[in-house]
């Protein structure tokens, strides 16, 4: 199958990367509460989607450690994604946040809202939205190969996770493979 139309593979550990984002939305609604739903349930509900998810991203980060599922990834070009974070958090978390669910259907109505988001965020290959990474000091960054007269190389971006602040043309990253696109820098 060409390049061009390969499928994205590990699509359950892409799936728990999503759900893993939506962590805090979980942690507001536990806190805040929901009228027709008694505080016991509720909380064991958004606990147990806040903790499954992010044990399954750090499980797959120590297995990729464990298997030393490493990769090495030179930058052409890198593009810093701060401020997709804030459109995550201001565009999703807020409007969620924010929703009357003081009956079934608005409950049903956030919760298919929710299920779209994670399908597009998924769908779309951006399970690397997490803040938890961010309050970790980490930043990602896409990062995009060097050009070169071969047609079959530099088309397909990777996102990294890592420390650093900045990358330059040229870097070369030991990163472990978290999914098909993201990786995460190897710190050694």
């Amino acid at each position: 199958m060409p390049n061009a139309y390969r499928a994205e593979g590990m699509k359950a550990a892409r799936l728990m990367m999503v759900l893993s984002s939506l962590s805090p939305l979980f942690i507001l609604w536990a806190i805040r509460g929901i009228v027709i739903v008694g505080d016991g349930w509720l909380i064991s509900v958004a606990a147990l989607m806040v903790i499954l998810p992010n044990v399954f991203l750090w499980v797959r980060i120590w297995t990729a450690k464990k298997l030393n599922e490493k990769r090495e990834i030179v930058v052409g070009t890198a593009e810093d994604h701060r401020e997709h974070l804030l459109v995550y958090l201001f565009a999703m978390l807020l409007p969620f946040y924010t929703a009357n669910l003081n009956t079934w259907r608005e409950i049903a109505s956030a919760f298919t809202a929710l299920a779209f988001i994670v399908f597009l965020f998924w769908h779309l290959n951006l399970h690397y939205m997490n803040v938890f990474f961010a309050m970790l000091g980490f930043r990602v960054f896409t990062i995009y190969p060097p050009r070169d007269n071969n047609p079959h190389t530099g088309r397909l971006s990777q996102v990294l996770i890592t420390r650093r602040v900045v990358l330059t043309a040229g870097d070369r990253i030991t990163a472990y493979r978290l999914s098909d696109t993201v990786s995460f820098e190897v710190d050694e």
